[in-house]
């Protein structure tokens, strides 16, 4: 605010501002984010993709109109969440924005808030899929666990494949209770399931062939017994992690 003048400075959002082509509709709502960014949006679009009438927050009462922005709304979140929440509710990609993985789940957190189920904006073929898969390499648990709380079971499965030399002792008891029981027993038998395969490829020694002059029997019952001892000792050291296939 500048008070000499009478000049207030606002900020608004890069994509969501005054003119935006976001919807053949002009936009006719203003949500303000707890950092008091503008984003000017459509209420028939919020109130399409939300099962609660965006925590019973739309339509908006008349008291809540500015003379100068018309109807506003503020929200509790700041306006990085805010950014990707809008983004994922226009099918929109943010990743020109670089948001953290941290930011991207409080904002699947706060979808389900405004009533928006997670499964309709993060499925393989959205942005927002896109945007979380990226961040599996590094952050594989975060992500699973993020998965596994809302049955985003597409995420998951390819998010698996990085959680293979995770150690699953470290999953704290705060971990498995939002992964749930079916998500976080898919975790231990994929561990598991590999395991065993391994052991079901290595343990069996070549099979017998006919005795040839520099092979005969004797020398392939030395073969088996050699492959034998090599085999059970790879089996037994062998850990998760030596090759990534997918959950399911």
């Amino acid at each position: 605010m500048d008070e000499s003048e009478g000049d207030t400075l606002v900020s608004v959002s890069t994509t969501f501002y005054p003119g935006a082509n976001n919807d053949a509709l002009p936009a006719d709502l203003v949500l303000r984010s707890s950092d008091s960014v503008l984003f000017y949006v459509h209420s028939h679009v919020l109130l399409d993709a939300s099962e609660n009438g965006f925590n019973s927050m739309l339509p908006v009462p008349p008291a809540k109109s500015d003379n100068r922005l018309g109807p506003v709304l503020t929200i509790k979140e700041p306006s990085v969440m805010c950014n990707i929440l809008l983004h994922a509710i226009y099918d929109m990609s943010c990743a020109h924005y670089s948001p953290s993985l941290e930011a991207l789940i409080a904002a699947v957190h706060a979808l389900k808030y405004y009533g928006i189920p997670p499964k309709s904006r993060i499925m393989p073929t959205s942005p927002l899929f896109t945007l979380l898969l990226s961040h599996a390499p590094l952050h594989p648990l975060e992500l699973y666990t993020l998965a596994s709380s809302y049955d985003l079971y597409d995420l998951a499965v390819l998010t698996s494949s990085h959680l293979l030399s995770f150690p699953l002792s470290s999953i704290t008891d705060r971990m498995a209770e939002r992964m749930g029981a079916v998500y976080l027993k898919r975790l231990f038998f994929l561990h598991f399931g590999r395991a065993d395969a391994l052991k079901r490829i290595l343990l069996p020694p070549p099979a017998l062939h006919s005795p040839t002059p520099w092979c005969d029997f004797t020398e392939q019952k030395k073969l088996t017994r050699a492959w034998a001892l090599a085999s059970a000792y790879l089996a037994w050291e062998a850990r998760p992690g030596m090759h990534r296939p997918r959950l399911f």
